[in-house]
């Protein structure tokens, strides 16, 4: 599999193929490089020509092949772009007649987004021969904050380990969704700024003191001032901080405690490795399992499950969602 800046060095060297099926389960680099095709192979004066955007879900595979088997009009090349191609999965592999014997003038480009093809059909290894396969993979919650640093890094600036961590625990694993934040910050900040959870709480609006991220520190710590601080603040700001995020994210920190009670390697390195943290984190669990013995942990998690049912109206008809949060923290401390 080649990778994005391969990919794009070739096509900016005059090196493209005829078919780009860009697949996967993380959508943020396969319209990254959609989106270059889009707007850099073509000419403005050649695109109204030569450029055709198509979706899955108003397209059949026949109707791409016959746009992709057209010559070009005054222009070298015509680039032909399916999005939400996935609506296809059901006939995607009559592509593959097409993909043996691609038109060396029609650069196709196909979005599969969530899905992959199937390495042992016909498809998958025509066009591995004649095009190009990307898979776009998900990441994993711990990559996440090293993809934010590297991002920022490539373009001049540098992030603080908490202002990382807030805009996953804000934001999810989503890249799109963190890209687009990332973006609206160097936007506002000169370049060689170190971004801080400052910067993330005046310019997205999630707090650098009551906020997730800190809510498990809190808890790990047994701080119950702290944490009876931050779900008061959950409690008057619930848009901002639901319930479900906040129960979820307790449960796994929790699940992962349990974990680090099980390793027989505790060392710093090891730890960070097998529960997938930062390893500038590791600190942090340390202090969590001192607090709490493994059973204390599996009636935390037990708790966590509990919790989750009621925030779902199941056995709290009378419980509001800032209740079942503070019954669910006391329980953890106590």
């Amino acid at each position: 599999m080649q990778t994005i800046n391969t990919i794009l060095k070739d096509i900016k060297e005059g090196n493209a193929k005829p078919i780009y099926f860009l697949m996967g389960e993380e959508p943020h680099y396969i319209d990254k490089i959609s989106d270059w095709i889009e707007d850099n192979v073509l000419d403005e004066s050649e695109k109204g020509f030569n450029q055709m955007v198509m979706y899955g879900r108003d397209t059949s595979v026949d109707e791409i092949v016959g746009a992709a088997k057209r010559y070009p009009m005054m222009a070298e090349k015509q680039v032909i772009i399916v999005k939400e191609a996935q609506d296809l999965s059901r006939t995607i592999e009559k592509l593959e007649p097409y993909a043996q014997q691609p038109q060396p003038t029609t650069l196709l480009v196909v979005n599969y987004k969530y899905k992959k093809l199937d390495k042992r059909k016909k498809l998958y290894k025509a066009i591995q021969k004649n095009g190009v396969l990307f898979e776009s993979k998900k990441l994993y919650e711990n990559e996440i904050p090293t993809w934010i640093a590297k991002v920022l890094k490539g373009r001049g600036y540098h992030i603080e380990h908490k202002a990382s961590q807030m805009l996953v625990e804000f934001l999810g694993t989503e890249l799109s969704k963190i890209s687009n934040e990332l973006n609206k910050l160097m936007l506002i900040l000169p370049k060689n700024s170190t971004i801080t959870d400052k910067h993330i709480e005046e310019n997205i609006g999630i707090s650098k003191d009551f906020n997730n991220f800190e809510l498990r520190k809190a808890l790990g710590e047994k701080n119950v001032l702290k944490a009876n601080r931050i779900i008061n603040y959950f409690a008057e700001n619930p848009k901002n901080n639901p319930i479900v995020v906040t129960i979820s994210l307790i449960h796994s920190f929790f699940a992962q405690i349990l974990l680090f009670h099980g390793l027989k390697d505790k060392s710093k390195k090891g730890v960070a490795q097998s529960l997938r943290v930062p390893i500038y984190f590791v600190d942090d669990y340390f202090k969590a399992g001192r607090n709490y013995p493994m059973r204390k942990v599996a009636q935390i998690i037990a708790y966590t499950r509990e919790a989750d049912v009621k925030s779902k109206g199941v056995g709290s008809s009378n419980l509001s969602h800032a209740e079942i949060l503070k019954e669910l923290i006391f329980k953890i401390l106590h």
